[in-house]
């Protein structure tokens, strides 16, 4: 992980489609706290924001991270200075802050990283009717910051702020009466959550025992130096949640990351559940003939074929949540049903409940679905969705001068292939039995290559020759 706090993916060399707006990424803006992320720049996020916005009153929150509080008085003095009131709302996960927002019609200036290690933090925009900014909002609060344009106050109408205690209680009670409650508490299940020590620490666990689940926990203890594991909900992290599903003879396990707005499984052995295999299960449990799915370039051939099994619909979109929110937007507009969201890291979206990931709404559809599967363990449920061999490898960069060498390395292999590249994100190559894709992290300064295919060393092989081709970039920087 680069420590320089620079920002992470804010272009891509020409010849890819995906445009990238300098301050906000895929999912926010983040960095190094103290370091790229500054007291000074949330302030002016806030402000630029609160002027977009024009709201009488707007919501502060964040996450556990050490420097939450510090970023939330920060953002809390921008709202204030161009007349905006405060509701500051305290550490609570980022789906109880979009409850609150539909709730009130209120926006919110959102203080979480998410994710990433303890010494990032970073800023999401939520909007009244509690989704995430679009694309287009996003572009006109980034251009108010670069060009210093705000709609300032006088000491007359500067903004005031309040404590707004019960948002999550409130949370917790309107997503149990969403779901199912009485089939899952009939199925009598057993759930281990692991909130990473993040701010589902005291929610997750509260809705799966009001869902009647007899549940125990690991990290769940609120504490933004994430004592117990990294953030990150991948397997390398996962391993005390595991082997706690698989001492105590658990149905599921339950993972999330820093601000929950995202759901990873474990099943009753302890092997911890692919994204895509969880994603393909809960769309083929939600998708009618004549629906369209939404997610992103490196969707999974799972998902593909479930969409096909059920003719439905699959629009691709460029990897992140507000590239998804984007689009989902626009299907909407266009009288198209999405009942389902997302992307194969857990960030799964159900647009008629809200357009926004929710770990814990999203971990409460999958106990519905192990509900009605008469019983059938995790493993035996998603055994229809595991056919093909995922690969995912991260290529770290120092600066945006050797990105974009590596990067255009990449260029130079995908254009002599054999095989038409995709350029909805980076590049993704089509091969029928199989797929690769190459494109830079929007939240890290990563380069991401990803493959599939239903045989194993098909798909590591394509992974490595991608990789060969943008070390070689590396090398020739």
């Amino acid at each position: 992980m680069a420590d320089d706090g620079e920002p992470f993916g804010t272009d891509f060399p020409s010849g890819g489609t995906c445009p990238r707006m300098e301050l906000f990424g895929s999912s926010g803006i983040r960095g190094v706290a103290l370091r790229y992320l500054t007291p000074e720049l949330v302030l002016d996020i806030a402000k630029a924001a609160g002027s977009v916005w024009g709201a009488d009153r707007v919501a502060v929150a964040r996450d556990t991270r050490t420097t939450g509080e510090l970023f939330a008085n920060a953002a809390a003095s921008g709202l204030a200075a161009v007349g905006c009131d405060i509701d500051r709302l305290g550490v609570v996960p980022t789906p109880a802050v979009g409850q609150y927002c539909e709730a009130t019609a209120r926006p919110c200036v959102l203080v979480t990283a998410s994710h990433n290690p303890p010494q990032f933090n970073g800023v999401k925009l939520v909007g009244a009717d509690g989704v995430e900014l679009s694309v287009d909002v996003l572009e006109r609060v980034e251009r108010r910051v670069l060009d210093d344009d705000y709609a300032t106050a006088d000491w007359e109408t500067a903004g005031s702020e309040r404590r707004v205690d019960g948002v999550a209680d409130d949370y917790v009670d309107q997503l149990v009466d969403a779901v199912d409650r009485e089939a899952i508490a009939d199925a009598d299940l057993s759930v281990v959550v692991d909130p990473g020590h993040g701010a589902a620490s005291s929610t997750s666990p509260r809705v799966y025992r009001e869902l009647g689940c007899a549940v125990r926990t690991v990290n769940a203890t609120p504490d933004g130096h994430f004592p117990g594991r990294e953030s990150e909900p991948v397997p390398a992290n996962l391993t005390a949640l595991s082997r706690l599903v698989a001492t105590t003879d658990a149905d599921v396990g339950i993972a999330h990351d820093g601000d929950a707005d995202r759901a990873v499984f474990v099943d009753e052995t302890g092997a911890v559940v692919d994204g895509d295999t969880s994603f393909a299960a809960l769309a083929d449990d939600t998708l009618t003939p004549g629906d369209a799915v939404v997610s992103a370039v490196n969707v999974s051939q799972r998902v593909v074929d479930v969409c096909t099994a059920n003719d439905a619909d699959l629009e691709l979109t460029p990897i992140g949540a507000t590239n998804i929110i984007t689009r989902t937007r626009e299907l909407d507009d266009e009288d198209v049903h999405v009942p389902i969201a997302g992307e194969g890291n857990g960030g799964v979206f159900f647009p008629p409940y809200r357009l926004s990931r929710d770990g814990a709404y999203i971990g409460a559809r999958f106990l519905e679905l192990l509900a009605g599967s008469g019983g059938a363990r995790v493993s035996d449920v998603l055994a229809p969705y595991t056919d093909y061999h995922f690969v995912r490898i991260n290529v770290s960069y120092d600066d945006a001068d050797e990105r974009d060498e590596m990067l255009a390395a990449a260029r130079a292999f995908v254009e002599a292939a054999d095989a038409t590249p995709n350029t909805t994100d980076g590049y993704r190559l089509d091969y029928g039995d199989a797929w690769v894709l190459v494109r830079p992290s929007g939240t890290e300064p990563k380069i991401r290559i990803y493959a599939e295919s239903s045989d194993v060393d098909r798909a590591e092989t394509l992974a490595a020759e991608m990789e060969q081709a943008v070390e070689s970039g590396r090398a020739s920087s």
